[in-house]
């Protein structure tokens, strides 16, 4: 997300208890921050992805506090909330559960994984084989996990929090297209600027110990009563054919470049229409407005482009793509 303007607690085109809703949320974002030093945009589309029902992929270089940001969240919210290390020797099991045979009743007993929570942090996640990936793709999709032929329903709220270092890096393996597009949004977690970084050491000189987010002031603030209210909130956000037709219109513009090789499917448009929705709400409006489409825009399809080779090696990247898309697609008024 490029960089959104701070969400606004407004007041405009709301309908009653939309306000304490909001404001939870708010406050959510600025208990992130207590941890979490110039990451505002990746924040915002943490809060988004609660509102949508949506998972979310962090994409960073090591050490840029992704983990941490995933950790503050859990911390501020009264929701339980599991860690997964990603390593090359995880097992599917290891992530879904698996079934144990009791010797005291000569049975087997199902022995839910950490996939069995509210919030999932799933650290690194590309650093495990793609058959561990594919774990997590019921879960995310279909909110369950069938083991023996048993499908086992998992806790709602369910969000998936995964962190991932670049493909290039040494030892990551590329995450499949069809995990990919079950992520509603991926935020890329940048270096934080010059004022930021010192403001990290700053913290960090007196006293701050990430390790140990209650010394530092994070509770709770929300929980599954602020999101519903506020998820209700969003479903009543008025979204115009217009608008509707924009969101298409820019999807299928990706599928008709020549640069591309998989463009944004169905499913993306969809969550393109959700997120803008979201964003809509969170600033205050009970409407979306093209603004919103793009201002979601990116985080919403960059992971769901698959670019031609040819178009790699001339520096076209997802995000350049999307942006040229934008500019050409017109507005509706």
């Amino acid at each position: 997300m490029s960089a959104p303007p701070p969400v606004p607690v407004g007041t405009t085109g709301t309908v009653s208890g939309d306000d304490a809703a909001r404001a939870s949320l708010e406050a959510l974002r600025a208990e992130i921050a207590k941890a979490v030093v110039g990451q505002d945009p990746a924040v915002t589309g943490l809060v988004v992805a609660l509102l949508c029902r949506g998972h979310v992929l962090l994409e960073g270089v090591p050490g840029v506090a992704k983990t941490l940001l995933v950790r503050a969240l859990a911390a501020s919210l009264e929701l339980d909330t599991k860690r997964v290390q990603f390593t090359p020797d995880l097992m599917p099991s290891d992530v879904t559960g698996s079934l144990v045979y009791d010797s005291r009743t000569a049975e087997f007993s199902f022995q839910p994984g950490p996939v069995f929570t509210n919030l999932l942090l799933a650290d690194e996640i590309n650093r495990t084989p793609p058959k561990t990936q594919s774990s997590l793709l019921e879960a995310m999709e279909e909110r369950q996990v069938t083991v023996d032929g048993t499908p086992r329903p998992l806790p709602d709220p369910f969000l998936v929090a995964a962190t991932q270092n670049p493909v290039e890096y040494e030892g990551t393996y590329p995450l499949p297209e069809a995990q990919l597009d079950r992520f509603l949004l991926k935020l890329t977690v940048p270096l934080p600027n010059r004022e930021d970084e010192i403001n990290v050491l700053t913290r960090h000189a007196g006293g701050f110990d990430p390790r140990d987010l209650k010394a530092a002031g994070i509770r709770p603030v929300a929980g599954p009563t602020d999101l519903e209210a506020a998820r209700v909130a969003v479903a009543r956000t008025t979204v115009s054919p217009e608008i509707a037709g924009y969101v298409v219109d820019i999807c299928r513009a990706t599928r008709d470049s020549p640069s591309v090789s998989l463009g944004v499917s169905p499913r993306g448009a969809t969550a393109l229409l959700s997120t803008a929705r979201a964003w809509a709400w969170l600033t205050g409006r009970d409407y979306a407005t093209p603004d919103d489409v793009k201002a979601l825009a990116l985080p919403t399809l960059r992971h769901r482009i698959q670019l031609r080779p040819e178009a790699q090696m001339e520096g076209v990247t997802p995000d350049s793509l999307i942006t040229a898309v934008l500019a050409h697609v017109p507005v509706p008024r």
